[in-house]
């Protein structure tokens, strides 16, 4: 992966005869002498101490403080030329001429949080009235982003992140942490070789979680993924089952850096699928984000036609399982500077991102937007103090169930470390605060699809729909190995859950959440039976009023699906069984056993379900499945049944 920095170059210098203001004889000959050492005779170190000689011995004159700013700055001594610029800058008048030094002050005081600095220099600056537009937005931004700063510094939100103990952070840079939606396995990227200009290596490893969460020794995810090429960042389903991942320079690419899909079968992963033209371009594509199934994609790109110089793009899977050609966010999401690292929230209504293109803490904040129910998204909000800083904060995940988070954080080189190299690139963890918190908090349901009669593993569809709004928000498979299968489920919400096999009966489960209650995770095998004659299954998100027979909207999610299980196997006849508690005459409950057979046989028939096919029965309480002793009990005999004939 490539990392955006600050190239902060001198500019280009002569040697230059001492401005007027500067009268002294003597400070006149010390300046002459350290152009002439620096210039002429190339021995910037020499040329330096002139320098110090003689702001030492004229503190008051500004020019000699940033001459020798610049020279500090073309040795790599950054910290002395922001020293030496302030006290340059602070000297002086404001002029036009020296727009670029408050320039390259404000570049200096905000690579180290000095927010008075910052102040100073682009306040200097926008009172030379520039005519460069963007330097002058630029400027405005930054003077808006001290004041953001401020506040937020007084305001601190949430605890400081920490550093992750070992077995973790065993590499100089590793970043783009993210977790499967159970926190079982944590993913992330690792650059080998830092120190080696244009020779790094990025591969992508997998730490095991364990239940009282310490990390598991970090391993490669795969052979089938990590190469000799630069594996960089990556994004796995919730599932932990879809992986996609950027590989720049790998044979067969459409451009700079691409996007590539695998997927996990049992233990292994397929090979590496280039996305395409539709997704990837000519140039830089990275930093993807999927969706909790698997089926949307956020990642960032430098491709024309955007909002600025890198901005966030999502592309959906098609029902025939094709990438959609990739869309731009906008300009509520993107700048015209630069937007990378989207993250997607498991629930699918958040989203995170970095970017330098809004007001800040300073580099690149974390900025957090909320999907409405339109489609659109929300303005977004700074994430404030301490998750963001004045350095570069380029990545963050939260854990499904809102209650950690994970980010890099840059640390300053040590001694030790080769001279040059850039800051190191660590993963840290923190507690949630409030008002990071995705809006919606996730849980999973998770187990196995079996066959109910082998107790042999399936590969069957597993979908969740909204019952409010008809809506699929979920679609994973179970592995055809294992039979595995996770599907998250978000707070506040009312669905309906179906498992469909070939050859087999669908499964009908429903999960309210629409109330406040407990909502942990669930761990269910779903056991689906054949279709065959005599076998049965009972359709949970069907809803009447009591003692009704007028089916209630909602339950128009099951009645489609059961329209579209009856359309794949045309060949299948069956009984839709009413059933009814013991609550009443049994001559009542008969009649509305069957009448409310009757309603459902109405609905299959009038979208397309040959009559032919159907029959409608009422048993009213004679089939109990339970006793009838309880309100729990009484709810699970009323229900309606699909039998096949």
């Amino acid at each position: 992966m490539r990392l955006l920095l600050f190239l902060l170059l001198p500019l280009a210098a002569f040697a230059q005869a001492p401005p007027a203001s500067i009268t002294d004889s003597k400070a006149r000959s010390l300046y002459e002498k350290a152009q002439t050492l620096y210039y002429r005779d190339r021995q910037p170190q020499q040329a330096l101490a002139v320098w110090q000689q003689l702001t030492d011995k004229f503190p008051d004159l500004g020019e000699p403080y940033l001459r020798k700013a610049s020279l500090q700055l073309a040795v790599g001594d950054r910290a002395g030329a922001l020293d030496s610029y302030k006290l340059g800058v602070g000297k002086l008048p404001v002029e036009a001429g020296r727009a670029a030094d408050y320039l390259i002050l404000g570049r200096l005081a905000a690579d180290v949080g000095d927010y008075a600095a910052v102040r100073l220099a682009y306040g200097n600056y926008l009172k030379t009235k520039p005519t460069n537009a963007v330097q002058a937005a630029n400027a405005q931004l930054q003077l808006q982003s001290c004041d953001f700063a401020a506040q937020a510094l007084a305001q601190p939100s949430g605890p400081v992140p920490e550093r992750l103990p070992a077995p973790l952070n065993q590499f100089r840079d590793q970043y783009f942490p993210v977790l499967t939606a159970d926190s079982r396995f944590l993913l992330f990227t690792v650059r080998r070789n830092p120190e080696r200009r244009g020779q790094e290596n990025e591969d992508v490893l997998l730490s095991t979680v364990a239940a009282d969460g310490s990390f598991g020794v970090p391993q490669s995810i795969s052979a089938a993924i990590n190469s000799r090429e630069n594996e960089g960042a990556a994004t796995i389903s919730g599932d932990g089952k879809t992986l996609v991942f950027t590989s720049c320079g790998r044979a067969g690419g459409v451009g700079d850096c691409d996007l590539y899909l695998s997927h996990r079968r049992g233990n292994q992963w397929t090979v590496p699928r280039n996305l395409g033209l539709l997704v990837n371009s000519k140039q830089w594509d990275s930093q993807p984000s999927l969706s909790a199934d698997g089926r949307t994609l956020y990642f960032a790109s430098n491709r024309g036609g955007g909002q600025g110089g890198y901005d966030l793009y999502v592309t959906r899977l098609d029902p025939e399982g094709n990438w959609g050609p990739a869309r731009n966010l906008g300009p509520t999401i993107n700048t015209s500077r630069d937007d990378l690292g989207p993250f997607i929230h498991a629930s699918g209504t958040t989203l995170y991102f970095s970017s330098n293109g809004r007001v800040g803490l300073g580099g690149y904040d974390i900025f957090r937007a909320e999907l409405t129910d339109t489609g659109d998204w929300t303005a977004p909000r700074n994430l404030g103090y301490p998750l963001n800083t004045f350095a570069n904060e380029a990545s963050l995940f939260i854990s499904s169930d809102n209650q950690r988070l994970y980010c890099t954080r840059t640390e300053p080189p040590q001694p030790s470390d080769p001279p040059g190299l850039p800051p190191a690139i660590r993963l840290y963890g923190a507690a949630v605060a409030a008002s990071v918190r995705a809006r919606e908090t996730s849980t999973y349901a998770q187990g196995r699809v079996l066959d109910a009669v082998t107790k042999k593993p399936l590969e069957a569809v597993v979908q969740l729909f909204d019952l409010a709004t008809n809506a699929l928000t979920q679609q994973v498979y179970s592995d055809p190995e294992t039979g595995e299968y996770t599907a998250v489920l978000n707070e506040g919400r009312a669905y309906a859950m179906y498992a469909t096999a070939p050859g087999h009966l669908l499964r009908s489960l429903s999960f309210d959440y629409s109330v406040p209650q407990k909502f942990d995770p669930l761990t269910l095998d779903l056991y689906l039976d054949p279709a065959q004659a005599g076998r049965s299954a009972v359709l949970n998100n069907l809803f009447f009023d009591s003692n009704q027979a007028t089916l209630k909207p909602r339950s128009r999610t099951e009645l489609d699906r059961l329209v579209e299980f009856l359309r794949q196997d045309p060949k299948l006849r069956v009984e839709v069984a009413g059933h009814t508690d013991n609550v009443g005459t049994a001559a009542a409950n008969l009649s509305l056993s069957e009448r409310r057979a009757q309603a459902v046989l109405a609905y299959l028939s009038a979208h397309g379900v040959a009559p032919a096919r159907l029959r409608a029965q009422g048993y009213g309480t004679t089939k109990p499945l339970t006793a009838n002793d309880t309100e729990a009990n009484r709810a699970r005999n009323r229900r309606i049944e699909l039998r096949i004939l």
